[in-house]
C-alpha cells in the first residue's frame, strides 16, 4: 500500500513525438492510520458477527476502532521461510542451541509427555520438536496483538482474505468462551497463540485442558500445551508406533513425476520400488508413501515419506517443516541417549573406584 502520493504517466504517441501528460492521484491512507471500525468491509463483518454468533455491534465497533492494521505483518506473510531451500531452512531449526532446550524441556516434562503418549499415540519427540519449532519451547510466543494480525490479513490481504476473515471470527468466538480480553493477546504475524502457536480454530477445535485445572491455557501452561498437540495429531489420524519418513535411493531419470505429486502419499512402498524410488531402510511393502526431494549444497537428497509425515504438515502445509520436526525430534532423542550414557558411565566409575 503506497504511503506517498502517486503521478499517474500516461504516454501519447503522435507524428510529432512522445508528449507525457501527468494525472495526480490522491494516495490511500496508510494502513496504521485508518479508522478501521469505520471500513465498509469491517462493518459488514461486524454486522455478521451479530447477526450469525449475536454479538454486541456496539462493542464490536468499540474494538475495532483500537484495532491497528500493519503492513509489516502484510510483508511478513509474502516472505515465509518455508520459501527457502532446505539447505538454509533446516539451519534455522535444528541447531545445536534448539537440540539442547529440546532435551531439557523433555527432561522437565517427561511425566506429562509420557502421560500424553499414553492417552494420545503420539511420541514425546514430535510433540516437544514441534514446541520447539514454534516458539522455542514456549518463550517466544509472537509480539502481535492477535487481533491487529487477523485484521490485518482478513482486510488488507486478499490472497487469503476469506480464511483470515474466518480466524478472525474464530478469534472473536474464542475470546468470549475462554473470557480473554481480544486486545491483550499476542501472537505471531498470522495470528498464531500460545506456546504450540496454534490459530484460533485450531484452539477451540484441539486445545485440551490436560492437568485439570478447568480451562485450557495455552499462553502459560505447559501441560495443556502438551497435551494439545498430541490431542491435534491423534485427530489428524497419527499411527502410533508407526515410521514418518525414511531415505530412499532413487535410480531412474523419472523419479521428478513422482516429486511432483507431492508429499501426500499415494503409492505403495512396492510401487515407489518399482518407479525407480527404493528405502533405505525397512518398510511394510504396503504402506503407502510419497517420495520427496530436498535441496542441500551438495545438490538434491530425497526420502520417502509416510502418513505420519503427512500428518505433521497438517500442522504446517509445508514438507520442510515436517522435516525439520522429525530431524530435530531425532536429535533430541541423540542427544538424551548421550546424556543418559554419560550419566550411567560415571556411576559405573563410581561403583568401581
Amino acid at each position: 500500500m503506497p504511503f506517498f502520493h502517486i503521478t499517474l504517466f500516461r504516454f501519447k504517441l503522435t507524428f510529432a513525438g512522445l508528449y507525457l501528460l501527468t494525472l495526480p492521484v490522491m494516495a490511500a491512507t496508510p494502513l496504521d492510520k485508518q479508522d478501521v471500525a469505520a471500513r465498509a468491509d469491517v462493518q459488514q463483518f461486524i454486522g455478521e458477527m451479530v447477526k450469525k454468533h449475536d454479538f454486541d455491534a456496539d462493542k464490536l465497533n468499540a474494538l475495532f476502532k483500537q484495532v491497528e492494521l500493519r503492513q509489516k505483518i502484510v510483508d511478513a506473510i509474502t516472505r515465509p521461510a518455508e520459501g527457502k531451500p532446505w539447505h538454509q531452512y533446516r539451519p534455522i531449526f535444528v541447531t545445536k542451541t534448539r537440540i539442547n532446550e529440546g532435551a531439557a524441556f523433555w527432561n522437565e516434562n517427561r511425566e506429562t509427555l509420557e502421560r500424553a503418549e499414553k492417552k494420545y499415540g503420539v511420541p514425546p519427540e514430535i510433540i516437544v520438536a514441534i514446541i520447539g519449532v514454534e516458539t522455542r519451547y514456549g518463550r517466544h510466543k509472537g509480539g502481535y496483538r492477535v487481533m491487529d494480525s487477523l485484521s490485518t490479513l482478513a482486510f488488507e490481504y486478499p490472497k487469503r482474505s476469506k480464511f483470515f476473515r474466518s480466524e478472525l471470527e474464530q478469534y472473536l468466538l474464542l475470546a468470549r468462551e475462554e473470557n480473554i480480553e481480544p486486545l491483550t493477546i499476542k501472537g505471531s504475524y498470522a495470528g498464531a497463540m500460545g506456546k504450540p502457536q496454534f490459530i484460533s480454530s485450531s484452539y477451540r477445535n484441539y486445545a485440551v485442558d490436560f492437568d485439570g485445572d478447568g480451562k485450557r491455557d495455552l499462553w502459560n501452561n505447559t501441560a495443556d500445551a502438551i497435551g494439545s498437540v498430541a490431542n491435534y495429531f491423534k485427530r489428524h489420524k497419527w499411527q502410533p508406533g508407526g515410521p514418518v519418513v525414511v531415505p530412499a535411493v532413487v535410480g531412474s531419470n523419472h523419479i521428478q513425476v513422482l516429486v511432483k505429486k507431492g508429499y501426500k502419499p499415494h503409492s505403495t512402498i512396492t510401487e515407489l520400488r518399482k518407479r525407480g524410488a527404493t528405502a533405505k531402510s525397512k518398510l511394510d511393502p504396503n504402506a503407502m508413501g510419497a517420495l520427496i526431494e530436498l535441496k542441500t549444497l551438495a545438490g538434491r537428497e530425497h526420502w520417502i515419506a509416510l502418513d505420519n509425515f503427512y500428518v505433521i504438515t497438517r500442522y504446517n502445509h509445508s514438507p520442510l517443516y515436517a522435516m525439520a520436526v522429525y530431524q530435530l525430534g531425532q536429535a533430541i532423542i541423540s542427544k538424551r541417549a548421550a546424556e543418559s550414557a554419560k550419566i550411567n558411565s560415571g556411576k559405573s566409575i563410581n561403583s568401581t573406584s
